[in-house]
């Protein structure tokens, strides 16, 4: 069976208050098959068992459906390979005897907890400012009393697939989360379900993002690029439009 030895570059800092460097570690007989956090999870029983302190680093469902895992692999966001998230890349994608560089996503917005690990909740306040539908409780309606086009649909779909994770900040040059608040605005206003708060939600929504200090599109695209759930730039097209026709209203 073929194994791999990888070096690594990880970024440790004790807290955000604490400076910071790039540590160097080695890490033997990798499986190609293993995931990157699996290998952080063998890098980690090895320092436990040296007596060090294990990189920390965030993680949950390994599926790519969480948006926890984010962390910049050689300079991108969740590594090398397109459209995956941290915890589907796999060490296939690199060569035995490769360095690897880790580090935590790079913006001021979303600070430093410890090593690997950074506090996403600015994220959350902008779900809060806005991120909800008014509905009358009671009995679950049919799935077929409120027909929505299939091409609505989809692009809706398309939207909600967003798992804020935060690659588009950690990608843009500007820490910019336009694409994040677009995905969160788009997938609302396609629905019928999104009408009664649609002004108010835009409104409250780019609010609090301004308030969180991040930064402005770039129009570079990095955002989507980088996104593993490849978020297209026409949900921040579509955000401007929402944004602007709410202050008519």
């Amino acid at each position: 069976m073929t194994v791999m030895r990888i070096y690594l570059k990880i970024w440790r800092q004790k807290n955000s208050d604490t400076p910071g460097q790039l540590v160097d570690y080695q890490v033997d007989d990798i499986i190609p098959q293993m995931s990157f956090l699996e290998m952080l999870d063998v890098l980690n029983e090895k320092l436990l068992k040296q007596g060090d302190e294990p990189v920390a680093f965030d993680h949950d469902c390994r599926e790519g459906i969480c948006g926890t895992c984010g962390l910049y692999i050689n300079g991108r966001a969740h590594g090398p390979e397109q459209g995956i998230t941290t915890c589907q890349l796999h060490l296939r994608c690199f060569q035995d005897g490769d360095t690897i560089y880790v580090e935590p996503w790079r913006s001021s917005t979303f600070p430093i907890i410890k090593d690997l690990m950074v506090d996403r909740s600015a994220l959350d306040r902008i779900m809060a400012a806005g991120g909800y539908i008014s509905v009358n409780t009671g009995s679950a309606p049919d799935a077929n009393t409120i027909l929505i086009a299939k091409a609505v649909a989809e692009e809706a779909f398309e939207a909600a697939d967003c798992i804020g994770c935060g690659a588009c900040v950690a990608a843009c040059k500007n820490a910019s989360a336009m694409l994040f608040v677009a995905a969160k605005v788009s997938h609302l206003a396609l629905l019928p379900q999104g009408q009664p708060e649609r002004q108010l939600r835009v409104n409250q929504m780019v609010a609090q993002m301004d308030k969180e200090g991040f930064g402005a599109c770039s129009n570079t695209g990095a955002c989507s690029f980088e996104c593993p759930k490849n978020i297209p730039l026409s949900h921040i097209a579509r955000l401007n439009r929402e944004y602007l026709a709410a202050q008519l209203f």
